[in-house]
């Protein structure tokens, strides 16, 4: 019988606090505890040497159900789109006009912490409406 494994989804980024702080509002996740022996995130990222200081941040679901996110800085940007994206499902559930509304109430939210809104992808046979979207740095993402 395979075993069940945790999963962490993995960001390469350019400044992790930032953008792991951007995805714990998108998705009401939060920051875990600082390590033992630390009070704060900020003394434990003084303690590590300077060019490791703020290289990585991560956040999680506080219920234990959603994977860690974890962020780590990389000194090149973003140049070509994601081969992996994160779908945020907010109108689970809804259909029509309901559901088409409960996205854009998500994204115009989304838009406010920094998101950026690329298109609104229409419904067809196979698939409902999503809205694909960028975070801060670039990363797209799709609401649906």
């Amino acid at each position: 019988m395979a075993s069940i494994k945790r999963v962490q989804v993995t960001f390469d980024c350019a400044e992790p606090e930032r953008v792991a702080r951007f995805w714990c509002e998108v998705l009401g996740y939060v920051v875990p505890p600082p390590p033992e022996g630390f009070a704060a995130w900020d003394d434990y990222d003084r303690s590590l040497p300077p060019e490791r200081q703020g290289a990585a941040f991560a956040c999680i679901d506080p219920s234990g159900v959603g994977p860690r996110l974890f962020f780590q800085r990389v000194p090149e940007g973003k140049v070509v789109k994601n081969r992996v994206h994160l779908d945020v499902r907010v109108g689970t559930g809804l259909v029509g006009k309901e559901r088409l509304a409960a996205l854009e109430a998500e994204c115009t939210r989304l838009v406010a912490l920094g998101a950026v809104r690329v298109q609104l992808l229409p419904a067809d046979e196979e698939n409902e409406s999503c809205i694909v979207m960028q975070d801060i740095e670039g990363n797209e993402f799709c609401l649906d």
